[in-house]
């Protein structure tokens, strides 16, 4: 498999490697195909997480703030700050005091306590943060966020949510497909492909 990672080249590669099975999904606009690459994004982002940095503006004696919208876009989790640097020791000059706990909820970032005069004396009104994130696909290779070293192993985790999706259709008949390495065709149950491939999947590197 040796396609761009645009959306297209990603959805078209899966159906081929399913061969005949990939006839049992014909939803419109492939909506099959792109659910099964969705829950294989979704698996990728604890595989191979991504971050990105986030920041918010902090206000005196404020503990919460909701997350900007270009965050919650892709937001999974939080994951640490860049802010306070060092924060001293109570017996040194300047020092604003512990640094407050932060957490998320409801979508919002949390502090515990809130972010104090002090604090944002000592240390800035600029709460910088790293976050994990969802991967995604676009219409484009370079809106797709997985590396492409990482392509067969995407499509490889796709094929598991098509055959355990067909194992829940009550398919009992083996079915061919090929693995998402090396092209390999295998003939077995829907339900005994999808744990095969999902074991392939956990033991990559």
């Amino acid at each position: 498999m040796s396609g761009s990672m645009s959306e297209a080249d990603l959805l078209a590669d899966l159906q081929r490697s399913l061969h005949d099975a990939a006839s049992v999904f014909s939803a419109p606009l492939d909506a099959d195909w792109k659910r099964f690459l969705a829950a294989a994004l979704a698996a990728m982002s604890s595989k191979r997480p991504r971050t990105q940095l986030g920041a918010v503006t902090l206000v005196a004696d404020q503990d919460l703030y909701p997350l900007p919208a270009p965050v919650l876009a892709d937001f999974l989790s939080y994951k640490t700050h860049l802010w306070g640097g060092r924060p001293g020791k109570p017996w040194m000059p300047g020092y604003a005091g512990a640094l407050p706990r932060v957490s998320v909820h409801d979508n919002s970032l949390v502090f515990d306590p809130a972010p104090s005069a002090a604090h944002l004396l000592a240390h800035g009104s600029a709460f910088r943060f790293w976050y994990f994130c969802q991967h995604r696909v676009g219409a484009t290779a370079e809106e797709c966020t997985i590396n492409p070293v990482d392509r067969s192993l995407l499509i490889l985790r796709a094929q598991v949510e098509a055959m355990r999706e067909l194992a829940m259709r009550s398919a009992n008949k083996p079915v061919t497909v090929r693995d998402g390495f090396s092209g390999t065709p295998r003939n077995a149950t829907p339900a005994a492909l999808s744990a095969q491939l999902l074991d392939e999947w956990k033991a990559a590197p």
